[in-house]
């Protein structure tokens, strides 16, 4: 795998940890609230999928900043989708 500090890098690592913490505040509701009556569950499935594919393509070509994004936000992802599943 490559990795190197550079601008890229630092950029890639950055953007991974925004997106990546956009659905901190959804999961810590729904974890709060007990209840995902609002959430989409075919959002959050089509959601994983996506990011599940790019996790896939960050091994691919052996980026650690895209690895890294999708790989936590696959396990945020799948806590919300069982907890929507729990709480419905």
């Amino acid at each position: 795998m490559k990795f190197s500090i550079d601008l890229n890098n630092i950029i890639g690592i950055i953007a991974g940890a925004i997106t990546t913490s956009a659905l901190i505040p959804q999961a810590l509701k729904i974890y709060k609230t007990k209840s995902a009556r609002d959430v989409s569950l075919m959002m959050f499935i089509f959601l994983a999928i996506g990011i599940a594919l790019w996790f896939i393509y960050g091994i691919l070509i052996k980026e650690i900043p895209v690895i890294l994004a999708n790989f936590i936000s696959l396990i945020l992802i799948f806590t919300i989708i069982f907890m929507k599943i729990r709480y419905g």
